[in-house]
């Protein structure tokens, strides 16, 4: 249930919802583009739960925890940047 909850508010609004709308508002067919949507997010969510399994039995709990923080941290660094750039 938390997965589920994580997931479904994390997905509210990105660009890929946005990409959904777009072609089911250009498609005669919103059925296949749903089937389309979810097979991708299921298969993306496949290949994490495969990947975090394979990384858990390699390393640590708290050298995962550290390099997704680092990760993040990252992340938010370069979007700042390119939001203090562009302005």
């Amino acid at each position: 249930m938390t997965a589920f909850i994580a997931i479904f508010f994390a997905e509210i609004g990105d660009k890929t919802q946005l990409a959904t709308l777009l072609m089911t508002a250009e498609s005669q067919s919103p059925w296949v583009v749903f089937a389309g949507a979810a097979a991708a997010l299921i298969s993306t969510s496949l290949l994490g739960v495969l990947v975090g399994r394979w990384l858990s039995r390699r390393l640590s709990e708290e050298t995962l925890q550290t390099v997704t923080g680092a990760g993040m941290l990252l992340i938010a660094v370069l979007l700042l940047w390119d939001v203090v750039h562009l302005g």
